[in-house]
């Protein structure tokens, strides 16, 4: 890229809109690069998911534990550049809350027994490696059936992922008053717009107790399934890319073909599919 001798970089990047690093990695004459920090930038995709409270410091010290040498500023960086840092910024807390901190409920999943589809909704979200970059995959599954009933990829983590993931289920089914929506207490689903969208419908709002991720056990294994099935197969380029093979494997595959042992050997569309021949829930599909 040739500057204008006119203008300078500071000014050229600000009227661009996109960073100084951008700036200096663009080369439209030569094919994408691998990004030389994608192993590190995996290492800490992992903690911040895990632990999003942790800021620069902690991830640093977390990466140091797993024998990375780093220093605060490298970290930093990736961190805004993979858009990490949006889930510890002021505008996503809870003004009302005088310790600046989100509502966390508790857990009332553990103590259900399900008898029908719509009773129970369970929510995660997980990060997919791409060519050169991650993006992330929210989703919402009926715990009774299995099916998922909504889902998002996108290259943010903030409340709209998981806010488009809930819009899909919620489309797709009409829960009655009392149905219960689980997940962990990251900042996405203890956002005010996602309980409040939830409390529109009727919902009881369950979590998980911190650092307790078999509480949602049945996210924890679809997710296990969506690597081992589909994502560790597949070396999606980009994003549309990604996301097209993701919805076939949710839609196509998953949902309509994959047999699981707790539903009797059939695929959670045929079962949800045979409770409605049988009477036993009503079925939107």
């Amino acid at each position: 890229m040739k500057a204008d001798p006119g203008l300078t970089i500071a000014r050229m990047v600000e009227l661009g809109g996109v960073s100084r690093a951008s700036f200096y990695r663009y080369d439209e004459d030569a094919a994408p690069q691998p990004d030389r920090d994608m192993d590190l930038r995996d290492a800490i995709q992992r903690i911040a998911l895990e632990w999003p409270s942790y800021g620069r410091p902690r991830i640093t010290a977390a990466l140091r534990r797993q024998g990375w040498i780093v220093n605060p500023k490298r970290v930093y960086r990736l961190l805004r550049e993979d858009n990490l840092l949006c889930i510890r910024k002021g505008k996503f807390l809870v003004t009302t809350d005088s310790n600046h901190k989100r509502r966390v409920y508790p857990n009332l999943a553990g103590k259900m027994a399900l008898s029908g589809i719509n009773q129970l909704w369970v929510a995660d979200i997980t990060y997919i490696r791409l060519e050169t970059e991650f993006v992330y995959l929210a989703v919402v599954i009926d715990a009774f059936s299995r099916r998922v009933i909504g889902w998002a990829l996108e290259r943010t983590v903030e409340d709209e992922l998981t806010l488009a993931a809930l819009g899909m289920a919620l489309e797709l089914r009409r829960p009655t008053a009392g149905w219960v929506h689980h997940s962990d207490r990251g900042s996405q689903y203890a956002s005010g717009d996602y309980t409040d969208r939830l409390k529109a419908h009727g919902c009881q709002i369950s979590m998980s107790h911190k650092a307790s991720p078999w509480e949602n056990a049945g996210c924890e294994s679809w997710m296990k399934t969506l690597k081992y099935e589909e994502v560790y197969r597949q070396e999606y380029r980009d994003l549309p890319e990604a996301r097209a093979s993701i919805a076939r494997f949710i839609d196509k595959v998953y949902n309509q073909q994959r047999l699981h042992s707790a539903l009797g050997y059939r695929p959670p569309v045929e079962f949800e599919q045979a409770l409605l021949v049988s009477g036993g829930a009503e079925v939107r599909a």
